[in-house]
């Protein structure tokens, strides 16, 4: 499998594009927060945490979002990214489980603990200082929420650092509900209503119908993320857990093949998403219609930031001018031919390779006598 072959398949992806118009604003305070929290001790780190560009990431996600927390939760992102790079993808911890373990249990303590609480590790360090500024701006529900999907988070990368030391790759349906946690999506998402300022009732949010919502567009993004990401791994020997992978070594595919029924798969999961956030949209409140309409601007965003982003431009040779690897709003240039006009597959019925997520396709989550 090559890049270009990667290439072949344009995105679908019938949402409303949008970008935050305080994204410059947004990226000048997460840069001065990285440089006073020093977890990048050297400039090639610090170029290479800035040229992720998440200020424009999660500007796409949250396009409505409180100047004042836009930059907070844009903060979390670069930090993640630095924090995959250093600890989950690479370094000597990603192939270490226990040890993984142990060092990912006291950064999620850093985040939850309220005060001044020492931090040796510079990781641990600025998760708490996150924790901080989270509990400065948000209701204790939203940062309840985010606390429980950042923990997630740490166990699905802790799932793929155990597959890793062992050497073994999960077929497609064990990858999906892995790939739910590892790829950061619940705690990307979660951040909606605090960058939002709006506090979906519970009522709504804990829906069978809301959660499927959420775990749809997790997983569209983590499957476009592992179609951009290909490359960059690919070159750092990093591609043993992907979907093109998984596709091609547990399920006997061609490459060609893999890259089809990938993509199609996504794109399935995407039309039930736009399909289910119609009729929710119909009746739910005003912070819910914000939070699933942000679902939707966070995967066209992802898709937009990811075609440009220096981060998986590895053919590009690293990254650009500037402090970020480029002017902020780089990652908005993308062109007729990166899009798709209709799905590979837009099924109505779930995937028979993959029962985890069968029950997204069960309309009785949308019976009258439900709240969706």
């Amino acid at each position: 499998m090559n890049t270009a072959s990667l290439g072949m398949l344009p995105f679908y992806c019938p949402l409303e594009s949008a970008v935050h118009p305080g994204l410059r604003e947004a990226e000048r305070r997460a840069v001065d927060w990285i440089d006073r929290l020093g977890f990048c001790p050297t400039e090639a780190e610090r170029r290479a945490v800035l040229a992720s560009h998440s200020a424009d990431f999660y500007a796409r996600f949250a396009p409505e979002a409180d100047p004042e927390r836009l930059w907070i939760t844009a903060c979390w992102v670069y930090w993640g990214f630095a924090f995959d790079d250093a600890r989950c993808d690479e370094g000597e911890l990603s192939s270490d489980p226990a040890r993984f373990a142990a060092m990912a249990g006291r950064v999620q303590r850093a985040l939850e603990v309220p005060g001044p609480y020492p931090c040796a590790d510079r990781y641990a360090a600025a998760a708490h200082d996150l924790g901080e500024l989270f509990r400065g701006c948000a209701t204790p529900l939203q940062v309840g929420r985010f606390v429980r999907a950042h923990r997630g988070w740490l166990s699905g990368v802790q799932w793929q650092v155990g597959n890793a030391a062992r050497g073994r790759l999960p077929d497609l349906d064990e990858y999906i509900v892995m790939r739910l946690h590892s790829a950061g999506g619940e705690p990307t998402y979660a951040m909606l209503e605090i960058a939002n300022g709006a506090e979906v009732p519970a009522r709504e949010m804990d829906t069978l119908a809301v959660t499927a919502l959420t775990e749809m567009a997790v997983f569209v993004a983590a499957m476009d993320n592992d179609r951009h990401s290909f490359a960059k791994e690919r070159n750092r020997g990093q591609t043993d857990q992907n979907f093109l992978s998984v596709l091609r070594q547990r399920h006997g595919l061609t490459p060609e093949q893999a890259l089809y029924e990938g993509v199609a798969l996504r794109d399935r999961v995407l039309c039930r998403f736009l399909a289910v956030r119609e009729r929710v949209l119909r009746r739910g409140s005003q912070e819910l219609r914000r939070y699933l309409t942000d679902l939707g601007h966070g995967i066209r965003g992802n898709i937009e930031w990811g075609l440009r982003v220096p981060r998986y431009l590895a053919r590009s040779g690293g990254p650009g001018d500037g402090p970020g690897g480029g002017p902020a709003g780089t990652a908005s240039r993308t062109t007729a031919d990166d899009w798709a006009e209709r799905p590979l597959d837009g099924s109505a019925g779930p995937p028979v390779l993959a029962p985890s997520i069968a029950w997204w396709w069960d309309d009785s989550l949308l019976r009258p006598d439900r709240p969706w």
